[in-house]
């Protein structure tokens, strides 16, 4: 009897999760397919960033309703990440070769002069210690997550988490609708090196697809290459901010080492990603397989997108203080110069 009253509630409990998330769910994918017509007639725009403007305007107008936000975060997370896994399956160790050791010199330097500038600039604007390290790894790494990663290593609070969250959220919504633009301006139709630019500049992932979406496929190929090099050295950045921290804390209570937790500090869809890319390299996928998993690669990212369209609320820019604002530019600006001068500094 007991086992049948815990299966209901649990069948319950289920429902109510898939009635919360579905309305967002739902919408999220209508505005891609409506998205992936319009395109048929605007091949120059693409789905890709139709489904980004279209969320953007339908998000800031009469889709906006909190009724949609848990099944929109759902879609722009998790389809995202399911995205990239199955990208995985369409990439070999031939296209990330492409990148060369150039390109991971690239992702080194860039990062590592991110954080120093980042971190020095919050110093001398007066931010928290706490607050200029989660600035210098959220934008150098990978957004949110960097930042959720790094905050317990260095004991930093949850206000100070969350107000560079939206920081980084916001720079990172600026540089997506403008890295293409610039990317085209500067490098014409060469494609590795406005890869370079977006994947090795923007902060999440969300933000690396949706930009390089905006230009081509290839492009959002090559740029996620960039962009997992740097998810890659993830739990290096987590590892020598706790170090540095240790060694500048002045309280005993900051000095002590953050607890460790268990399981892999990569996200799981790396992971996917570079185990997909082993197996299509080793074994090389049919290609019926390729096929499926770029056609279920393509509707999922273009669902995502949507749904980071139909989340970005322009109030969120007119709410944060000045000088949140002139931090988060001036680091943003900062990153774009570095990337450019790198790129033609290497020969990318």
């Amino acid at each position: 009897m007991n086992d049948v009253v815990k299966n209901n509630d649990t069948k319950h409990s289920y429902l109510t999760k898939m009635m919360v998330v579905l309305p967002g769910l739902l919408t999220a994918f209508i505005v891609a397919v409506v998205s992936k017509i319009a395109a048929i007639w605007l091949p120059t725009l693409g789905a890709a960033t139709i489904a980004i403007l279209l969320g953007i305007l339908l998000g800031n107008t009469i889709l906006k309703n909190p009724i949609l936000e848990k099944g929109t975060k759902m879609a722009e997370s998790k389809l995202l990440e399911f995205s990239v896994v199955l990208l995985g399956a369409t990439v070999t160790f031939q296209t990330i070769a492409q990148i060369g050791l150039k390109g991971g010199l690239f992702v080194l330097l860039q990062m590592s002069l991110t954080i120093v500038a980042a971190y020095v600039l919050g110093r001398k604007m007066q931010f928290s210690d706490n607050m200029s390290l989660l600035m210098a790894g959220g934008n150098a790494v990978c957004g949110s997550s960097a930042i959720a990663s790094i905050a317990p290593a260095i004991h930093a609070k949850e206000e100070e988490k969350g107000q560079i969250i939206t920081l980084v959220n916001l720079l990172g919504t600026i540089l997506m609708l403008l890295l293409p633009i610039i990317g085209s301006i500067i490098y014409g139709t060469d494609i590795l090196t406005k890869s370079a630019l977006i994947g090795g500049t923007l902060q999440s992932v969300g933000q690396v697809v949706a930009s390089a979406s905006m230009i081509n496929g290839e492009v959002v190929e090559l740029a996620m290459l960039f962009k997992i090099m740097r998810i890659m050295l993830l739990v290096v950045v987590v590892y020598l901010f706790g170090r540095f921290k240790q060694q500048t804390a002045t309280t005993p209570a900051q000095a002590e080492p953050a607890a460790k937790k268990t399981g892999s500090a990569l996200p799981w869809y790396v992971v996917g990603f570079v185990l997909f890319c082993i197996i299509n390299s080793l074994i090389h996928l049919p290609q019926e397989l390729s096929q499926t998993a770029h056609f279920f690669s393509g509707w999922f990212e273009i669902t995502a997108l949507a749904a980071i369209g139909l989340r970005l609320d322009f109030q969120k820019f007119f709410k944060e203080g000045k000088r949140f604002l002139i931090y988060g530019l001036s680091v943003g600006l900062i990153q774009v110069l570095l990337a450019i001068a790198l790129i033609a500094l290497l020969s990318i």
